[in-house]
């Protein structure tokens, strides 16, 4: 009895082994029609504020701020949660505002649409215009410099569309809330 189960072990560790890829670990395929946590599809943008989920989100686009339409989204999270690039792509311009306090304009690697992160607290280590970035790299943590109320920290977040020119400040907005919560986070 015993050579019978040493038998039956030993294929079944030898079916396992044969069925392994010899590259590197077998990992499981999400379900159809699901994708995998916390990973956006090939280029789209993530959320720039670490541990922030798509349920979290709220939409402030069309918003009223100061005479203006708001034309980013607030991501409410406690003051020094690191704020990571949302796609790859090169640091453009870092720049104190009053408005924004602490910010820093990214553009994708195309050149075309330009990622805007404002109030932050501080820059992370090392960044410094013309950086080349990848998405998740940490640029800086979630503040309340600038404009944004004392007790509030968040990271004010815009998404806009370059023009030609390619100026930072010229760009037409588009809604990142629709753009982050498709995108990203959890499964379906």
């Amino acid at each position: 009895m015993r050579n019978v189960l040493s038998g039956m072990l030993l294929f079944v560790a030898l079916g396992a082994l044969a069925s392994r890829r010899l590259d590197g670990p077998r990992l499981a395929a999400p379900a159809a029609g699901r994708r995998e946590a916390s990973r956006p599809e090939a280029g789209a943008p993530m959320i720039p504020v670490k541990g922030v989920v798509a349920a979290q989100l709220k939409s402030t686009f069309n918003e009223g701020r100061a005479g203006h339409l708001h034309h980013a989204i607030d991501i409410l999270a406690p003051r020094g949660t690191p704020v990571i690039a949302a796609v790859d792509g090169t640091v453009r311009k870092l720049f104190v505002s009053r408005a924004g306090g602490i910010t820093l304009y990214e553009y994708d690697l195309a050149g075309e649409r330009s990622y805007y992160y404002a109030h932050l607290d501080a820059y992370a280590p090392g960044i410094r215009e013309g950086l080349a970035v990848h998405q998740g790299d940490v640029l800086g943590y979630v503040g309340t410099t600038g404009n944004a109320p004392a007790n509030t920290p968040h990271l004010h977040f815009a998404i806009d569309v370059l023009p030609p020119t390619k100026e930072w400040w010229k760009g037409e907005p588009i809604d990142p809330y629709p753009i982050l919560t498709t995108s990203a986070s959890e499964l379906r």
